[in-house]
């Protein structure tokens, strides 16, 4: 039960951070729950000593959590954009 809800809360992440960053007209349902997966994982990564937080599996609803993840999405996106346009927006 835990995968789903980690599923679901990464690909509102994921959404959250395409309208942000502003490429929600590029992204489907799959690529914004991979990169709110995945943004979790670089945002515990990069800000987890700052922040706190814990997993998405675990922790899901915790707001350190959400918000780690959030911030991890938002630079996974300005780093896909970067290498696909040339710049971070």
């Amino acid at each position: 039960m835990d995968f789903i809800i980690a599923l679901i809360v990464g690909g509102v992440i994921g959404w959250l951070a395409s309208i942000v960053m502003r490429t929600d007209a590029q992204q489907g349902i799959f690529l914004n729950i991979i990169v709110g997966c995945v943004g979790s994982i670089l945002g515990r990564f990069l800000f987890g000593a700052f922040l706190g937080g814990g997993h998405l599996r675990g922790n899901a609803f915790d707001p350190m959590t959400l918000l780690t993840a959030f911030i991890g999405a938002i630079v996974l996106l300005a780093i896909v954009n970067l290498f696909r346009r040339g710049s971070v927006r």
